[in-house]
């Protein structure tokens, strides 16, 4: 059996760049009862519709919107599954996503394509398993950018994981988290997922599942419930994505914008929880790298879902097609659940950034995979980051 290995002093001081104290706002008081709008990209009101534009658009699209908020969301088409880049819809739908709803949420686990083998593209030995740690608690005072995804799928209430990210459009005030591909489209024989939220510093204090049962949504969600107001991946992933990665898993990254709920007062996602982290895409050479960190939630067996992980481990290389660009590896026995979430090492400056996320890994939860973040990351990025300018 591999031997089990965590490089300590390293796991330690990826852990510090983590550790951020919130610089503005505490706990907010608002919870996914507090929605009261239905417009994506629109903070609700008590009485509040969604603004023409948005019913237009939807209209467009066959979806009315009366019906979507009663529950139309559920029924999933395959003829008519919104599948393309602009067709991302998202309206809020009030009073959905309570805390006894995020605890059903199952993992959209990933797992490696079969026709993987070592002699395809630049791959590397399969690293020794490295076991995830549990996160210190308070999550906020030591991951503070990390936080888990819900979101709906023909499987019914899913989960994942993911990061606030810097907004190079609005310094210190963005609204920005990067996910997988896989947490927000279905790849090839699918669409966009439906009621996705971000929920960052989820179980702040490290409740165990049962605790959860009957724990107050303050401490299920401590920085409030964030609505994806838009979504973007890869072309890659949308076209060649499927259920174990395939040739779509080196493009599997994604970026949310997300919006505040109700109780926010308007403060961004970046302020309440006082960090975000740059994403650097001329990540060193992997050979370069002495170590990177992956964070997240993991809830297949023998995790929950419950609690924040994170394992360290120098990288290798694993290339799912010779056609396709070289992933990154690490040794990890995180499970799905922990997809989407970021993977963090000093960029190319020297400073701590996010350079990949975790995209696929084996049945056997030793190792996972993750995108080298390049020119289709960036661009993706910087549309996002644009479209939002100035909001």
């Amino acid at each position: 059996m591999p031997s089990i290995r965590r490089p300590a002093l390293a796991a330690a001081a990826l852990a510090a760049v983590l550790a951020v104290t919130a610089t503005a706002c505490g706990p907010t008081d608002d919870s996914a009862s507090d929605q009261s709008g239905v417009s994506a990209g629109q903070q609700g009101q008590n009485d509040a519709t969604a603004p023409e534009d948005i019913k237009e658009r939807l209209r467009e699209l066959g979806l009315d919107l009366d019906k979507w908020k009663n529950g139309e969301w559920k029924n999933w088409n395959k003829d008519d599954w919104l599948r393309e880049a602009g067709d991302f819809v998202n309206p809020i739908i009030e009073d959905l996503w309570k805390p006894e709803r995020m605890k059903g949420a199952e993992d959209p686990q990933k797992t490696v394509p079969a026709d993987v083998s070592a002699d395809q593209g630049v791959t590397d030995p399969e690293p020794a398993p490295v076991e995830a740690g549990a996160v210190e608690t308070p999550y906020h005072d030591n991951a503070a950018p990390v936080g888990k995804v819900f979101f709906d799928g023909p499987e019914g209430s899913m989960v994942c994981s993911a990061t606030v990210v810097k907004d190079p459009a609005n310094p210190g005030k963005s609204n920005m988290v990067w996910t997988a591909g896989h947490c927000v489209h279905a790849g090839k024989n699918g669409g966009w997922y439906r009621n996705i939220a971000f929920v960052p510093s989820f179980n702040d204090n490290g409740a165990s599942a049962d605790q959860l049962n009957s724990a107050p949504r303050e401490q299920v969600a401590p920085y409030g419930v964030w609505w994806a107001d838009w979504a973007s991946t890869s072309d890659q992933w949308i076209s060649q994505g499927a259920a174990t990665g395939g040739s779509g898993a080196p493009y599997d990254f994604a970026v949310l914008h997300v919006k505040p709920v109700k109780g926010s007062e308007g403060t961004s996602l970046e302020e309440t929880v006082g960090a975000a982290l740059p994403v650097d895409f001329n990540a060193p050479a992997v050979k370069t790298i002495e170590n990177m960190g992956a964070w997240g939630y993991p809830a297949a067996p023998p995790f929950d879902g419950s609690r924040m992980f994170s394992c360290v481990d120098k990288p290798g290389r694993l290339s799912v097609a010779s056609s396709q660009p070289t992933m990154y590896r690490i040794g990890c026995t995180m499970t799905g659940g922990s997809s989407g979430g970021g993977w963090f090492a000093n960029g190319a400056d020297g400073k701590p950034a996010l350079v990949s996320n975790t995209s696929i890994g084996p049945a056997t939860a030793t190792w996972l995979a993750g995108p080298h973040l390049g020119l289709e990351a960036k661009s993706l990025y910087e549309t996002v980051s644009r479209k939002f300018a100035g909001q």
